[in-house]
């Protein structure tokens, strides 16, 4: 590189910092707590849209939501309300589980908007496919919650009766409770390929780093099985195994990004 060139990769350089500093990063405190209040606020309204939208077919999606139970048929299972209001509130539950898928694509935008101030012009361009591949992860993580983790644990909660000849009554409020909790965070973790290459873009990590730190992350996973999942070993593990997985997939998707980048 001459010199001409090199004054010219640093005016380029100069030219996004100034940029990016003046689309937002040197905004002060106060100025930065409005606009995450604004974002809060649009989100709510999202949400509380969708909710409304959702409550209207509450009864529909209580019936999908029990259905992988029900499925297994296991001998005397019933499920039963023991409370007056209970049914209101496992539809108010299930409704605004609901709404926060509808308007996850609203919410990831909005998230995306409040930190874009503090990235280069070109880190901005990636808000679209942000939102677009951090939806599709975070349904196809609930996905295989509701096919596959639902038909696993649920089977091996049930056999547990099964074994102590009890006949199972389960609480619709407990049982939405707990299976919105599972959805929900085998969606929060399948973004962790999302995350991580976005990192990779900006630069803050890479495969090499992601490989040398790979015990921690698998000490991190199981931390963050318990925090997420109810409090037992099965729905534990059957978060860890996939979040494993993901860690690996995601070290193969830096990589190959970063190949793509030197070529």
């Amino acid at each position: 590189m001459n010199a001409d060139e090199g004054a010219g990769a640093e005016e380029s350089v100069g030219a996004e910092e100034e940029e990016r500093l003046s689309d937002g990063a040197s905004m002060p405190l106060t100025a930065h707590l409005e606009e995450l209040r604004s974002r809060l606020i649009k989100s709510a309204v999202a949400v509380f849209a969708a909710f409304l939208a959702c409550y209207a077919v509450a009864g529909w999606l209580i019936a999908f939501m029990t259905a992988p139970l029900l499925s297994l048929e296991a001998a005397g299972l019933t499920v039963i309300g023991t409370g007056v209001a209970e049914a209101f509130f496992a539809k108010l539950k299930v409704a605004f589980v609901a709404a926060v898928f509808v308007a996850l694509p609203v919410l990831l935008w909005h998230a995306w908007q409040f930190v874009a101030p503090g990235l280069y012009s070109k880190e901005k361009r990636y808000a679209r496919a942000f939102v677009v591949y951090g939806t599709l992860f975070f349904l196809l993580g609930a996905g295989f919650c509701y096919v596959v983790i639902f038909d696993v644990g649920y089977r091996f909660f049930l056999e547990q009766y099964q074994q102590l000849d009890i006949r199972p009554a389960i609480r619709v409020s407990e049982y939405l409770g707990f299976s919105a909790k599972l959805m929900l965070a085998f969606g929060v973790v399948f973004e962790l390929p999302v995350v991580g290459v976005f990192l990779a873009r900006v630069g803050l990590i890479d495969h090499r780093m992601m490989m040398r730190h790979f015990p921690y992350a698998l000490l991190g996973i199981v931390v963050l099985g318990a925090v997420l999942t109810p409090p037992d070993v099965v729905s534990q593990i059957l978060l860890a195994l996939p979040l494993t997985a993901l860690y690996g997939l995601t070290i193969v998707l830096v990589y190959f990004m970063r190949r793509k980048d030197e070529k």
